[in-house]
Parts: structure tokens; C-alpha cells; sequence
């Protein structure tokens, strides 16, 4: 009997190695490696054949491009996301915290979907049938045209998929689906790639738009190995808190559109509705009555311009080495602006606690932010207090100068619909300025503390 051969295989970027190693070279992550069987050379030619079409060499001036052929998933915000709806053969990554609601909003996409009379195979591989129509019946999703199909094996997906021909697929989720051909078990990295490759060859083949459910590791990044990420077209990531009901659905790869989208929905017992207008939603449960420590900015996320409110907390330390605490914003970012703050404004946090949240569940991590942040740590600090109806929109530089951003005639004009009286901008950023509001262009940010908290 021959001998079986080996491997060594990192479960966190997919490094092998012909022995086990503690510590692996390429990621630095310690126990990570899992043993796997090498398939024999015969068994791996026989399977690339099966999956090898002939395919005729074109001229890409003979090729035509049907820009028609996008179909809506039935929401508005995820529509965005995608760039105007599912692309047919187009493959969909979405990942994120158990209990987010990914199988929620593949499944109401489903419903939307068969509703345009197109089949949808519902892959559940992590729940029975049943439990997919108890989803089902609570969402008031019911249609001939989905079918529920509880399997792990990816061959027999295939035959299914061969029998029904769908025109849209869900898998639920990859890493429970195995190839029986890897020795290593469902959720490895051998696995995963092995089996998203052919469900991409299948969908490629057979113009079938697939969504396929990801798992998230416990720092927040997708599951399995990074070449995960580079074989499918559309990469989201559905976040939020799952003790509340706010979820945000971010674009971090798209073949067919921005990256820079996002949709917001809010989750309730009958399922996911979006919210068309967001800004609204955010300010409502503001404090009429402005507070110290309290700002308002205007965030560009892609089309969409998003009004967050900044909140921020000063106080005395009891400890020799103060905290530093963010939600929402970045950590080194926060200890940049204290830096400049203290050079340039003169205002000392060696012995303070600093505190740093931006409200409704949003990550915001863009520099035109900066201003926002630096007002309402120094209006906490000075117990000061910045109006309610003043918006800051500036990128803060390390001399202490307030620098040009994107999309500036955007957020003033969402500023301006939304009722705001003022907007501080840096200087000579800004070509019309016709606009019902006052607009206070700023060179430095002693000059946007003067002009910020000395309004009538």
C-alpha cells in the first residue's frame, strides 16, 4: 500500500507547510495549522477536467455587454450597495456576526426575487428545512418558485442545481459545505476554497446569480483564506450591534459598482426594512437642548451623505496612565487629533480621561471627521457649548491646519434640506457659495473654535 502524503495547512491565510509548525510565517498566528491528505495527481486531473468547457477566443470588440441585465433584490439600500442590483453570474460574499441578519436578507431577497418569477435554490447547509420555513413564515416569504434544498455535500448541490436550474442561488453558509474529496473538514481552508471555486465555475457557466454566506472571525475579518475574497465579484459586510436594530450593509469589494456604498436598515420582528433616509433617523434622538461635548458632522459614504452626531467625554483620570476609549471612529486617529490639540490649542490631556463615540452604530473613518471630533473633545474639556444647528466639516493637519475635503457642495446641500444655519469649512474649499446658509471658511483650528462657539 502506498504511502499517504501529507500536508500542513494554515486555517487563517492557507500557508503550507510539509510539517506542523506553532507559529505560521505568513500571518504569524500560533495553532493554526491543520493536517491534510494531498490527493493523488490522477484524482486532480480527472476533477479539472470535469469542470474544463471548450471556449472559443474572441475579439473583445465582438463581445456585448448587456447592461440590462441587473435584477433587483427588492430593497432599495441593498440595491445601492450592489451598484443598481444583482448582476446574472455575478457571485455575492456576505459576512458578518452571527445573529446580524444575513440569512434574514438573503432570504426576503429571495422572496423579492421569485416574486420577478425566477427560481431561487435555497442552499441551507447549517439548518434543516423546516427551520428555513419557520424564517419564511415569520418574514411572509412564500412562493413556488423558491426551493429549500438541506445539504452539506457539494456534489450533490450540483445535481440539484443541474436538475432545477435556478436563476438565483443562496448558499447558507460556505463553511459548512464540504468536498468529500479533501480529507480536511467542512470550514478549513482547503475546503472553502475548493467548494466556492466550483460553485463560482457553476454560476460563471450558467449565468446564476449566487449569494454565498460567510462566516466572520472573532477580530471582525471573513473566515477561511484570503483568496476567498479575490475569487467572488461582490464582497459585503453586514454590520451592527445585534442588541440593537440598527444594521448597515458596507461594500468592500464590488466588479460592478462603488465601494464606497452603504444600506441601512433597521431590524424588527417582521424581518429588515431600510431606511431611505437615515439622516433624519440619527438626529431624532438628539437632545433638543445643545450639550457640552456634543457635534455634528456630515459623513460621505459613496452617493449617500450621512449627519452622525459626535459625542465626547472629559474627565479626570484615577489611574497614572489615561484611557483613551473610541466607538466608531479610529483609535490612532483620536490620539493624533489630542496631539494636535494640545501643541496647537494649548489644552493639556495628560491627567484626563478621553472618551469618543459617534451615535447610531456608524464607523466613520474618514479625515474630514477630524474637525468634528477635535470640537467636541475641547467643548467637554472647557464645558462649552457648540449649537445644535452648527455643522464642522474639516480635515485636521498636524500644524494645526484645517485642510480641504471631497464632496463639500454635497454635505452643504444636506445640510442646508435638513435645517442647519452654519457650516464651518476650511478655507478656499469651497468654488459656489450660494447657499441659504452661513458658510465660515476657517484656515487653522483656533480659528474654528473661535467661530464655532462664539455663534449667536
Amino acid at each position: 500500500m502506498a504511502n499517504v502524503k501529507t500536508k500542513w495547512v494554515c486555517q487563517s491565510c492557507g500557508y503550507e507547510a510539509p510539517k506542523y509548525m506553532g507559529k505560521c510565517p505568513e500571518c504569524s498566528s500560533w495553532g493554526s495549522f491543520v493536517e491534510e491528505t494531498v490527493l493523488p495527481e490522477n484524482t486532480k486531473s480527472v476533477k479539472s477536467q470535469s469542470h474544463t468547457d471548450i471556449v472559443e477566443v474572441c475579439k473583445i470588440s465582438d463581445v456585448v455587454a448587456d447592461k440590462t441585465v441587473r435584477l433587483s433584490t427588492g430593497f432599495e439600500e441593498f440595491d445601492r450597495v450592489l451598484g443598481g442590483g444583482t448582476v446574472a453570474g455575478s457571485v455575492i460574499l456576505i459576512a458578518g456576526d452571527p445573529g446580524i441578519g444575513k440569512s434574514t436578507i438573503v432570504l426576503q431577497t429571495a422572496g423579492a426575487i421569485a416574486k420577478s418569477d425566477k427560481k431561487v435554490l435555497y442552499v441551507c447547509a447549517e439548518e434543516s428545512a423546516a427551520q428555513v420555513k419557520l424564517r419564511a413564515e415569520r418574514l411572509k416569504v412564500n412562493s413556488e418558485n423558491i426551493f429549500i434544498y438541506s445539504q452539506t455535500d457539494i456534489d450533490n448541490i450540483k445535481l440539484q442545481i443541474e436538475k432545477i436550474e435556478p436563476d438565483f442561488l443562496i448558499i447558507d453558509s460556505i463553511q459548512a459545505v464540504y468536498d468529500n474529496n479533501i480529507s480536511s473538514g467542512a470550514g478549513s481552508v482547503s475546503q472553502i476554497r475548493e467548494c466556492t471555486n466550483v460553485l463560482t465555475d457553476i454560476a460563471k457557466r450558467n449565468d446564476i446569480t449566487t449569494i454565498i454566506i460567510g462566516h466572520v472571525t472573532k477580530d471582525g475579518s471573513i473566515a477561511g483564506p484570503r483568496v476567498l475574497e479575490h475569487m467572488v465579484d461582490v464582497v459585503l459586510s453586514f454590520e451592527g450591534d445585534k442588541y440593537k436594530t440598527y444594521r448597515i450593509l458596507r461594500g468592500i469589494k464590488n466588479r460592478f459598482g462603488s465601494t464606497n456604498e452603504i444600506g441601512i436598515f433597521n431590524m424588527d420582528e417582521n424581518g429588515l426594512n431600510e431606511i431611505s433616509n437615515p439622516n433624519e433617523l440619527f438626529l431624532s434622538e438628539r437632545s433638543k437642548a445643545a450639550s457640552a461635548g456634543s457635534t455634528i458632522i456630515m459623513a460621505s459614504e459613496g452617493s449617500r451623505v450621512l449627519t452622525a452626531e459626535i459625542q465626547a467625554l472629559v474627565g479626570t483620570t484615577a489611574y497614572p496612565a489615561p484611557r483613551r476609549v473610541t466607538n466608531g471612529i479610529d483609535y490612532n486617529r483620536l490620539l493624533q487629533i489630542l496631539a494636535v490639540i494640545e501643541k496647537r490649542v494649548g489644552l493639556k490631556f495628560n491627567t484626563s480621561d478621553v472618551y469618543v463615540n459617534i451615535t447610531g452604530g456608524i464607523e466613520i473613518d474618514e479625515p474630514a471627521a477630524d474637525l468634528g471630533i477635535a470640537l467636541a473633545i475641547i467643548s467637554c474639556a472647557q464645558d462649552v457649548i457648540v449649537p445644535n444647528d452648527v455643522i464642522l466639516l474639516g480635515e485636521i493637519g498636524l500644524s494645526g491646519e484645517i485642510r480641504k475635503i471631497n464632496n463639500l457642495e454635497k454635505r452643504i446641500s444636506e445640510a442646508q434640506k435638513l435645517g442647519f444655519k452654519k457650516v464651518i469649512i476650511p478655507k478656499n474649499n469651497l468654488t459656489n457659495k450660494n447657499y441659504s446658509l452661513e458658510l465660515v471658511e476657517v484656515e487653522r483650528i483656533t480659528d474654528a473654535i473661535v467661530a464655532a462657539i462664539n455663534t449667536k
